[in-house]
């Protein structure tokens, strides 16, 4: 009986703690991502009305599925909608760090230095292509040529 009881507190103190941190309406967040783009409206291709920075801290106005809508705590006239994935409910530290943006990043989404010496140990692993591929860029404007041509759905 006392196996059960602590099992129980045990998932109790988990559940609390991952659900403590959630994004959640009216709370506070942080920019995990490199930058991210405020949106008008939460279609793929609104308009920008313009961009965050990593670690940058926002309130959360409102959550619609994968967007978030989001104000800027250093910029009360800075609000639109956003990615949900460029935001972490934990604070994220840009400046003043000996990490780099992207290891934060990566950091933030769970992968450490560890994880990567592991994956470099297990085998002869190539990174230029990774590399050449995070290089690609296309504009919203190919984009969305790419899009209504191939009759694709825009997300709206």
């Amino acid at each position: 009986m006392k196996k059960l009881i602590v099992f129980f507190v045990f998932v109790l103190l988990v559940s609390g703690a991952l659900f403590a941190q959630q994004i959640t309406t009216g709370g506070t967040a942080w920019v995990s991502s490199k930058t991210a783009d405020l949106k008008s409206s939460t279609g793929f291709f609104a308009g920008k009305v313009g961009t965050l920075q990593m670690g940058d801290q926002v309130t959360v106005l409102q959550i619609s599925g994968s967007k978030v809508q989001v104000r800027s705590a250093a910029n009360s006239s800075l609000s639109g909608w956003v990615a949900s994935s460029s935001l972490s409910a934990r604070r994220i530290v840009a400046a003043g760090s000996s990490a780099t943006a992207t290891e934060v990043a990566l950091a933030g989404k769970g992968f450490s230095q560890e994880v990567e010496d592991a994956y470099k140990t297990e085998g002869n692993l190539n990174y230029a292509d990774v590399d050449r591929a995070e290089a690609i860029t296309v504009s919203q404007d190919d984009l969305y040529v790419f899009v209504t041509e191939g009759r694709l759905n825009t997300g709206d």
